[in-house]
């Protein structure tokens, strides 16, 4: 496994210094579509990159932000335009009740932005929080905002990685489980603090 990885990510590397930083930008914005494309296999490879000297730290993290912000407001779009006829059309064939829907749409005016700031920072759900933020027609002021600050924490994370860590792939493939652990913990504690503090909001 950890063989594969350390393939995986020397083509990656070399890729991205091939293509630069219109690479890292095509790969985020898949990332944030539906497109099973990780964001580790583009952002620690663009670390590397920057650990080496052939890319500056911070366009490769403005650009990977703004690759992830543009693929998230695509797909909210897409879901904003179509997602919530066609669920209702076909969700009854996926079990997905009328009843269901409007509860997203609910939980979405309710909880939309907490929702978008820990998606943003899970894998797995990175890929479709746009979706039900879309089919709610959440705000796109507030959607845009935590779009992007879950996605700078993230990718902030991923090029450190690679900078840090440098071609130690073997290393890496480790601290990926350990940075999923810790951003875990990191997201529910931020969701303890919000049900505490909810019941004094307005």
């Amino acid at each position: 496994m950890h063989s594969f990885i350390s393939a995986l990510i020397t083509f990656l590397t070399n890729f991205i210094n091939e293509v630069g930083y219109f690479g890292i930008f095509v790969g985020m914005f898949l990332e944030s579509t539906l497109v099973p494309l990780p964001s580790e296999l583009v952002m620690i490879p663009a670390g590397l990159a920057v650990s080496s000297g052939d890319m500056n730290i911070y366009i490769a993290l403005f650009v990977g932000v703004l690759g992830n912000v543009a693929g998230a407001v695509f797909s909210y779009y897409l879901a904003a335009s179509i997602g919530r006829t066609i669920l209702f059309r076909i969700g009854k064939y996926f079990f997905v009740k009328a009843e269901t829907i409007i509860k997203i749409e609910k939980f979405f005016e309710n909880h939309g932005p907490i929702s978008i700031f820990i998606g943003r920072l899970l894998p797995g759900f990175r890929h479709f929080i746009s979706l039900p933020a879309g089919v709610a027609r959440m705000d796109m002021k507030l959607f845009f905002i935590y779009t992007t600050l879950g996605s700078t924490i993230w990718n902030s994370i991923l090029i450190a990685l690679g900078f840090f860590i440098g071609n130690n792939h073997k290393l890496i493939a480790e601290n990926l489980y350990v940075i999923a652990l810790g951003l875990l913990g990191f997201c529910i504690a931020i969701l303890l603090v919000y049900i505490f503090l909810k019941p004094t909001r307005k």
